[in-house]
């Protein structure tokens, strides 16, 4: 028997193994080919590549990522807790800075020229003295010779520094189309030509940029032109697609078409060539029709008839008509942890000031036809220097407001008889957040400790006025919400002086393949600046199987935010390095975060949480999107 099963198993195909994640060299074009994908497929020659990471802190390592799975390199430096880092600060530190930890490029493989070339992302401010490093390490990792190709002015000036970098000449790469498609769609909007990107740049949704030196971030637009070569493995032709806009390098673009800067112009890309001329009077029309319908289609529900001051433990989901996802989903958690469903926590009690006293609040100061008359003003919808000087006037109006003189004497005697003199958060919850493509985090304003009844009206309109910051009104456009249908409601809430306190993820945000992970990050105090993400939070994974708590980072934070007696926040010294949470902590939050999971349907979950002594407090749980 024993005999039969072995021949059993000798004679069985065996399973096919998965790619590594990453190789450190590469010996072979079949190793190559194993990590590679391909770009530009199609008229144009395709360009099988394979990005790398080559970590300064770890003695040059290098990573050759199987580019099949990644699709960019903080995919991969993440996912394999390299670093934590994201966003700005990370392109800022390993593109910008000559004293970076990483260097990130592409190996590709140029079938007119026959041979392999590496690059960087052509916003990379990448030094001589890097190209060498970078060329020695791949050199003595890779089977074939390299051969540097500069994607910027800038990396020419690097190169021409470093000679003995060998590179391709673009006569060999046969860059001679003055006609690049890098993503085949049509749009209508407003030209612009921008020099270079600064941090004041400022693009409208509307507009079509013709970009003289590529960005190194984009918000969203209608169209993007470059008239320097741009390789299609830049992160601004990802963004692109991703946008379902027009994008290609046009030759000259900037010169050619200066008479259209300034009107509104039809941009089509094609595989056989593109138009870039004055939009024409119908085109408008149906541009401006099809606007009109993306926001009808995504009209968040308001019920702007209930008038009760609810408590959270009388408040359900299904209340986000009424009090916003925040306040609604907080008052399901609360049911769920009295009922004995979630299990080792408490939600501070609080109660929800609904959608119908903001707009009784508009109407009576006379906002309601202001606000419609900046909505529909042809300047504010074009010139966003102008919208972010109109949002800060209505933020301002709506602060110096009358509040109704009933409506204020309710929210008084409500909050003296939930808290007496104790401290409140005043907590924002609007209609248009945790929608199912659409979180909303961050964009609105909460004020906390506050101390006194003058205080908390005052902060209550701060909460309203936040409905127009900048930030949101964008983000809102971008998704295609109906500004003229979003309502802020007010989550009063008991302050809580945390010891510690953070956010987690029922996921490992960053690794995919990693789903039964969750995620947390802490911070000693108030976890004001864990959700702004500016300090450096101490961050774990917990593994439900094993019960197994990986420590990612310590937080370096020397101060900690605490209640000031009088109001507000004061900063106070910690002690950095230590442990913010203990194993046993970890495990407890965790396992209330996963039973939290299950009460919203099994849907995975971004939840705040603080710690009062031993007691685990929940103050939200929203839906997690993917970023």
């Amino acid at each position: 028997m024993i005999l039969r099963l072995a021949l059993i198993l000798l004679l069985s195909p065996a399973a096919p193994q998965e790619p590594p994640r990453s190789l450190a060299r590469l010996d072979s074009q079949a190793e190559f080919d194993e990590l590679a994908r391909t770009a530009y497929e199609g008229r144009f020659t395709a360009l099988p590549h394979v990005l790398f990471v080559i970590d300064r802190a770890d003695l040059g390592r290098v990573y050759y990522v199987n580019s099949r799975r990644y699709a960019f390199h903080t995919e991969f430096v993440n996912a394999n807790y390299l670093t934590l880092e994201r966003g700005r600060e990370f392109y800022e530190r390993n593109y910008r800075s000559p004293d970076r930890r990483f260097l990130l490029g592409t190996i590709a493989y140029q079938a007119r020229a026959g041979k392999f070339t590496f690059e960087f992302w052509e916003g990379d401010l990448v030094t001589a003295g890097l190209l060498r490093e970078t060329y020695a390490r791949l050199s003595a990792s890779f089977f074939a010779p390299v051969y540097f190709k500069p994607n910027s002015a800038r990396q020419e000036e690097a190169a021409a520094g470093a000679a003995d970098v060998p590179r391709l000449s673009a006569a060999e790469m046969d860059r001679a189309e003055d006609y690049v498609p890098l993503n085949r769609a049509r749009n209508l909007g407003v030209l612009r030509v921008i020099d270079r990107m600064t941090d004041e740049t400022i693009i409208d949704r509307n507009e079509i940029v013709i970009f003289r030196e590529p960005p190194l971030a984009l918000t969203p637009l209608s169209g993007l032109i470059t008239t320097a070569f741009a390789t299609p493995l830049a992160h601004v032709n990802l963004l692109a697609k991703g946008w379902g806009i027009p994008n290609a390098y046009i030759r000259g673009a900037d010169e050619t078409y200066g008479p259209l800067v300034g009107k509104f112009v039809y941009f089509e890309t094609r595989a056989d060539g593109f138009a870039l001329r004055p939009a024409a009077i119908p085109e408008v029309a149906e541009y401006g029709r099809r606007l009109a319908e993306r926001s009808d289609l995504l009209t968040p529900r308001a019920d702007l008839d209930d008038r009760r001051l609810t408590s959270l433990a009388e408040q359900r989901h299904a209340d986000s008509v009424r009090f916003g996802a925040k306040s609604a989903n907080l008052g399901e958690v609360f049911g769920a942890a009295h009922a004995g469903r979630v299990g080792g926590i408490r939600v501070p009690p609080g109660f929800g000031v609904p959608f119908f006293y903001y707009e009784q609040f508009v109407r009576e100061n006379r906002l309601d036809e202001k606000i419609m008359g900046m909505l529909g003003e042809d300047r504010f919808n074009h010139d966003p220097v102008y919208r972010r000087t109109r949002l800060a006037g209505l933020r301002a109006e709506i602060q110096r407001g009358r509040l109704n003189a009933a409506f204020a004497r309710a929210v008084a005697a409500k909050t003296r008889a939930m808290f007496g003199a104790k401290g409140v958060f005043a907590r924002s919850s609007t209609n248009s957040e945790d929608l199912p493509e659409f979180s909303g985090a961050g964009l609105y304003t909460s004020v906390p400790n506050v101390r006194g009844e003058r205080a908390l009206l005052e902060a209550i309109k701060t909460v309203w006025a936040s409905l127009w910051n900048y930030e949101a009104y964008e983000a809102r456009e971008s998704a295609g919400l109906n500004h003229a249908a979003v309502y802020p409601a007010v989550l009063i809430q008991e302050g809580m002086d945390a010891d510690a306190a953070g956010v987690l993820v029922t996921t490992n945000p960053f690794d995919r393949e990693d789903g039964a992970g969750v995620y947390i990050n802490a911070k000693r105090g108030l976890g004001i600046r864990v959700v702004e993400g500016r300090r450096v939070p101490e961050q774990l994974i917990f593994h439900p199987a094993t019960g197994a708590v990986r420590v990612l980072t310590r937080s370096g934070d020397d101060t900690m935010l605490k209640f000031d007696p009088r109001g507000g926040v004061r900063e106070a010294r910690a002690e950095a390095g230590r442990a913010v949470l203990t194993d046993t902590v970890v495990r407890r939050l965790a396992r209330a975060a996963l039973e939290i999971k299950q009460v919203f349907g099994g849907r995975d979950q971004d939840v705040e949480w603080l710690t009062v002594g031993d007691q685990i407090y929940v103050v939200q749980s929203r839906p997690y999107l993917e970023k």
